[in-house]
């Protein structure tokens, strides 16, 4: 098969109306910074959908932070037309739905949604680097949803590359011969226009009935400031008309199609989306709710008896407060998390308040990045100044009396008699140079974790499997990964449900009050070394006073580390000139008394920049997105 120039091809297409047979759903999945965004750009100019004018990297990549931090956050879907040449000469016009999805874990929930929309998928991966943990993990979300695999070598220009050593190692993971698997360079274009010949091959065509009542299934949505809620939608049955009624079956909410069409990749409105097509629709809904990720789309004159099968939730792994330095800007920072959630169906958060730092808002994170991310979002597009507390886990504490109590937050964690408390855990994979095997199994053991198995890839690469404590792993646990294996050891992770713990919760008092802001719940075997880390940090922090101030870290009622903050001295006895000492004396015992009363009645007051300095998580885990999981 020989593709034709798309630039004819353009002419002969329709944008929408293509028979199922004609159609071709299919993804890209593989690791951060594989080269999925360049190859997809490629695509979009090899099929003539972006003109070389209008081209420019990372294409399908809308967001500053995704074009500044090379990641792509938000899965795009676009439409492109290709034809190919059968034996007999004739031209068989095809049209190719391609979703370019996210590499980082943190955004695994934005794949399993685009995975649901498609019947294949693109597995790249690096021919300079080789198999990595997310694109391990990716390729088993693709096998269980019943995909097509294609494998695919990319940057087989760079002068590190070593196809032949890779295409061994992905052919002994998928089966098959190691010279099938497709060399292409998403940077020259080398070898994209096979790639494209084999989707048309490999994919099978979307399955569905054009004359049952209409099934779509929404698997992403985003908000328009001008035109409401857009709706991107994989239509399974019957077809999705312009101006008719439809109904979203699990709100029952009824909605006028204001407008329907594809994307090519600027939104083309069509008269209508056929079985097996993927679109948008627009019904000029302000409320995002009313648009639910997961949810079936049907005609309202002829409703569908069941849905289609739902997406799962995903379930928040971190926590942490965001909380605006200016507290006027708290209802500014509601109204933009309320946005952001439309276009970010994993966030997650409740209001919240803190003594030390007023109203703010509790927010649940898929991991760090994810976490950074939303927070830059906050402040770029919202022009929010925040700080954001030490993200933590969410625990499970059973009392003596059987009660059961959800802990988000250290100030939650109940006093009294505890029976048990529960931790989440999550099943690590890590891959890395059979060289570093000691080094990541010694790090793995000093948080907590136990071994599952571990398999030799190659000769020189090694699979890790590790049961790890959640809270073990968000904070610093990849940053310590990556220097121990200079960089080579890559990190994915899921969770595995909650096993109990000896945890303890360590309280941090100010001249004998507690300062909840400062509280943390940590291993019995980690608390002595965050008490003294965190009194010495609040020993730097709190400025003098006229009396001495103790800093004291506690488990319980027994003190574990203490620091003090000296008193101030005023030089008493700078009037004296000489004379007798019992004057001196006297001055002095003057001076301890006053501070002995101060001491009683007097109030430490935490300057706000100590509470900003010693709480907020300005670094979360590496410089950009690339040195990530």
């Amino acid at each position: 098969m020989s593709p034709i120039p798309s630039t004819a091809l353009n002419k002969r297409i329709q944008p929408a109306g293509t028979p199922p047979e004609l159609l071709r759903n299919f993804c890209i999945i593989a690791h951060i910074d594989h080269g999925k965004s360049t190859l997809a750009d490629r695509m979009l100019q090899l099929t003539g959908v972006v003109d070389d004018r209008a081209m420019r990297a990372q294409y399908l990549d809308r967001m500053d932070i995704e074009r500044e931090r090379g990641i792509t956050i938000k899965s795009q879907a676009v439409r492109m037309p290709w034809a190919v040449q059968a034996p007999d000469g004739t031209m068989t016009p095809y049209a190719l739905n391609m979703i370019d999805t996210p590499g980082h874990v943190d955004f695994t929930y934005e794949v399993s949604r685009s995975l649901a929309a498609c019947e294949g998928a693109v597995l790249l991966v690096d021919a300079a680097q080789g198999i990595e943990a997310q694109t391990l993990a990716n390729l088993y979300l693709a096998m269980e949803n019943d995909l097509a695999i294609i494998p695919v070598l990319n940057k087989i220009d760079l002068p590190a590359a070593q196809p032949e050593k890779y295409a061994e190692e992905i052919a002994g993971l998928l089966g098959g011969d190691p010279a099938d698997i497709l060399r292409v360079s998403g940077k020259t274009g080398a070898g994209v226009l096979e790639l494209l010949d084999r989707i048309v091959d490999v994919v099978p065509a979307p399955q569905g009935s054009a004359d049952a009542p209409a099934r779509a299934i929404i698997f992403d949505s985003v908000y328009d400031t001008y035109r409401g809620v857009v709706t991107y939608v994989r239509v399974v049955d019957g077809h999705l008309s312009p101006r008719e009624k439809i109904v979203m079956m699990s709100t029952r909410a009824t909605h006028e199609l204001l407008e329907i069409g594809v994307i090519s990749p600027e939104p083309n409105p069509t008269d209508g989306l056929g079985v097996g097509e993927v679109g948008y629709l627009i019904t000029g809904v302000k409320d995002v709710r009313q648009s639910k990720v997961g949810d079936t789309v049907t005609n309202a004159s002829k409703p569908a008896a069941a849905a289609l099968a739902e997406y799962h939730d995903p379930r928040p792994m971190v926590f942490s407060g965001l909380y605006p330095i200016d507290g006027t800007d708290y209802p500014v920072l509601r109204d933009a998390l309320d946005r952001l959630k439309l276009n970010d169906a994993a966030l997650v958060y409740e209001p919240e308040t803190s003594v030390a730092l007023g109203f703010g808002f509790r927010v649940g994170f898929l991991g760090l990045l994810h976490l950074e991310i939303v927070r830059e979002r906050l402040e770029r597009e919202f022009d929010l100044d925040l700080i954001s507390t030490a993200p933590n886990v969410v625990y499970e504490v059973t009392l003596e009396d059987r009660t059961v109590i959800t802990v988000t937050n250290p100030s939650e964690f109940p006093g009294g008699k505890i029976g048990e408390v529960r931790e989440p855990v999550v099943k690590a994979t890590i891959l890395c140079p059979s060289e570093f095997i000691g080094s990541v199994m010694e790090l793995c053991q000093i948080r907590r974790g136990d071994l599952l198995g571990m398999d030799y890839l190659s000769a020189e690469r090694v699979e890790l499997r590790y049961t790890l404590p959640l809270a073990e792993i968000v904070f610093d646990f990849f940053d310590q990964l990556k220097s121990k294996t200079r960089g080579y050891a890559s990190l994915d992770y899921e969770p595995s449900g909650e096993v109990a713990a000896d945890l303890v919760k360590v309280d941090i008092l100010l001249q004998g009050e507690q300062v909840d802001a400062f509280s943390a719940i940590v291993h019995k075997d980690k608390a002595y070394a965050y008490g003294v880390m965190m009194v010495g940090k609040l020993r730097e922090l709190i400025p003098r006073q006229q009396f001495e101030v103790p800093i004291q870290a506690a488990v319980g009622a027994r003190v574990i580390a203490r620091e003090t903050v000296r008193a101030m001295r005023k030089d008493v006895l700078a009037k004296c000139y000489g004379g007798d000492i019992s004057r001196k004396r006297k001055l002095l015992e003057k001076q301890k008394e006053g501070k002995k009363r101060m001491k009683t009645i007097g109030r430490v007051e935490v300057p706000q920049e100590a509470f900003i300095a010693a709480l907020s998580t300005d670094t979360t885990g590496g410089k950009d997105g690339k040195a990530k999981k």
